[in-house]
């Protein structure tokens, strides 16, 4: 696997290190489009990440840089307009995409799972050393017979 230092647009002296990936979720493509099996009329508000080509952006929250951060969805100003105070992670993939929004959401200060039945990782391998990432964070990985699932859908 291959690697690149991004840099920081207006700051070059931070960096950090990321993984190379072949092109996917691309504005405007298949690859970009919301699955037809959500329910659309359930969806308040649809927040974009990866805006910038320059910057890796993992986190549905905001990029790894700091001095200054360069792209912030504004999901976090999101959820607390909506009163949100519990966040479920699902998606691709358990140990780039999922880790790092459940990370910052547990920065954000929200409690934060991430549902194990919902995600898959890259290399399926460090599942244990994420999960061990995770709850160092204070994120929990559960199941959907968990009670904190359980809670949600029968508050629907």
């Amino acid at each position: 696997m291959d690697f690149t230092t991004v840099i920081n647009p207006s700051n070059p002296a931070e960096t950090y290190e990321t993984r190379l990936w072949p092109d996917h979720c691309i504005q405007g493509t298949h690859g970009a489009e919301l699955i037809p099996e959500l329910d659309l009329e359930k969806v308040d508000k649809v927040v974009e990440k990866g805006q910038r080509k320059e910057v890796e952006m993992y986190s549905a929250f905001y990029d790894p840089l700091e001095k200054p951060r360069c792209s912030d969805s504004g999901l976090a100003e999101v959820l607390r307009e909506k009163g949100v105070s519990d966040v479920y992670v699902v998606g691709l993939a358990f140990d780039y995409c999922v880790k790092a929004t459940a990370m910052d959401a547990a920065k954000e200060g929200f409690k934060t799972w991430v549902i194990k039945e919902g995600t898959r990782a890259v290399d399926a391998g460090h599942w244990d050393a994420v999960v061990g990432d995770l709850r160092a964070k204070g994120v929990q990985v559960v199941g959907l017979d968990g009670e904190e699932v359980k809670r949600v859908g029968s508050a629907a």
